[in-house]
């Protein structure tokens, strides 16, 4: 990918597609796109930046081809997010990721682009386990498939429990740490749901946003974790916040228990995470310590 290249960011004002299109501008790649249609919790109109062209539109219906720049490089991250919706909207989750995905496998057939996908770990706990972790599933198979019949270029991140900047603290969209962060800038108990013993592999969104850009550059092709091959129980880390924790119930279609295996990320991309979830915890306590008094 180089400086000069066009690239396409669909999901582009979302949590993590904001912090990759401010990252990509600070490293000096001066062509960029964004498709988003702003309906996600986590998307935000003020994330836009006066140097990237923008288009309000989603990504299932826009006629992507008619874009004014012909794209290098297509990060695909636009996605009706998180397994708790889906199961109130199945179908809406099913077309929407898997639809969206193949208009994005269309214009790199059409335009010779790479696309990087945006997956899920969900797939580990079983692709069938709920509608987010299925229409995810079937997203990467339309990758995989139009890699196989019309040789596009490709990468799939799976991603592990993003937080951090700009992460949803409320709503159905809302992430475990924004949650928490929310909960303790109000003093009130932090949900834990179940019996909090269930791990999850926590990993910082500028980790993420380094990987998806590595996965750009390498000539490698694949699936990759983006992940910290660390992972913690709710319980702990809701104990690293505060000790007011409230117990709700078990959710379903979710994992028991995550944890990257990032050998492959390293070994090809050379890309380890280098945020620590306590040393990000910590740090936000210390900045936030006037709310507590």
């Amino acid at each position: 990918m180089r400086k000069e290249d066009n690239i396409l960011v669909t999901g582009g004002l979302g949590f993590i597609g904001s912090n990759l299109v401010d990252a990509l501008i600070e490293q000096g790649y001066a062509n960029i796109t964004v498709v988003d249609n702003l309906s996600s919790d986590s998307s935000d109109i003020t994330y836009q930046k006066g140097e990237v062209t923008y288009f309000i539109d989603d990504v299932c219906t826009v006629d992507l081809t008619k874009l004014p720049n012909k794209p290098a490089v297509i990060f695909h991250l636009a996605a009706d997010a998180r397994i708790q919706p889906s199961f109130k909207h199945p179908y809406e989750t099913l077309h929407n990721n898997c639809i969206g995905t193949t208009s994005v496998c269309e214009l790199a057939r059409k335009t010779g682009a790479k696309v990087v996908y945006a997956g899920s770990s969900s797939f580990y706990a079983g692709p069938k386990l709920n509608p987010y972790a299925f229409s995810k599933w079937m997203s990467e198979e339309t990758v995989l498939m139009y890699n196989t019949v019309y040789n596009i270029k490709y990468n799939i991140a799976r991603f592990f429990n993003v937080y951090g900047d700009r992460h949803p603290k409320t709503g159905a969209h809302a992430t475990v740490i924004g949650v928490f962060e929310e909960c303790y800038l109000q003093q009130t108990e932090l949900p834990v749901t179940g019996n909090g013993v269930q791990r999850r592999d926590f990993t910082h969104i500028d980790d993420i946003v380094s990987g998806l850009i590595a996965l750009a550059n390498t000539s490698c092709a694949g699936i990759y974790n983006l992940g910290t091959g660390i992972n913690y129980s709710i319980v702990e880390v809701a104990k690293m916040f505060s000790n007011k924790i409230t117990y709700i119930s078990k959710r379903p279609g979710e994992a028991q228990n995550t944890l990257a295996d990032i050998s492959d990320t390293e070994k090809d991309l050379g890309w380890v995470s280098k945020v620590s979830l306590k040393e990000y915890i910590e740090n936000f306590k210390s900045n936030n310590l006037i709310n507590q008094q």
